[in-house]
């Protein structure tokens, strides 16, 4: 069974892109464009690997990493957001346990590359 990778974002675009990035990368993907959606899902204890806009209505993506820890659910998060300077933002991602935070427009290859690194850190928390 491929790992599943979370990508969760409000721009349809986005999500779009990574879905297809992702899924030519050889791993299993699913996409939803609000952090509520993802949690009333079937896909939450499946999850290998998050990646999170920031900024997102409702909860952003740092509120959904808090959320998750506080519920005990450690996956790899990876974070990605248009918006270059918000450092506090940045710093309680990565306070949190985050292992990337990537400006939009992005290279593929950082995703990639963040993705298989969350994907070695989480290897622990795999069934």
């Amino acid at each position: 069974m491929l790992p599943l990778v979370v990508v969760i974002d409000d721009d349809n675009s986005v999500r779009e892109s990574l879905e297809s990035l992702i899924r030519s990368a050889g791993f299993a993907v699913r996409v939803f464009d609000l952090a509520e959606e993802f949690l009333n899902s079937p896909y939450l204890q499946q999850a290998a690997c998050l990646v999170l806009d920031v900024r997102m209505p409702r909860m952003s993506g740092t509120q959904l990493q808090s959320y998750l820890l506080s519920q005990g659910y450690e996956v790899p998060v990876i974070f990605i957001t248009a918006y270059v300077a918000d450092e506090e933002a940045e710093a309680r991602a990565f306070a949190s346990g985050a292992l990337a935070y990537l400006i939009k427009p992005f290279d593929e290859g950082d995703l990639l590359r963040a993705i298989h690194t969350a994907l070695k850190s989480g290897s622990k928390h795999e069934d």
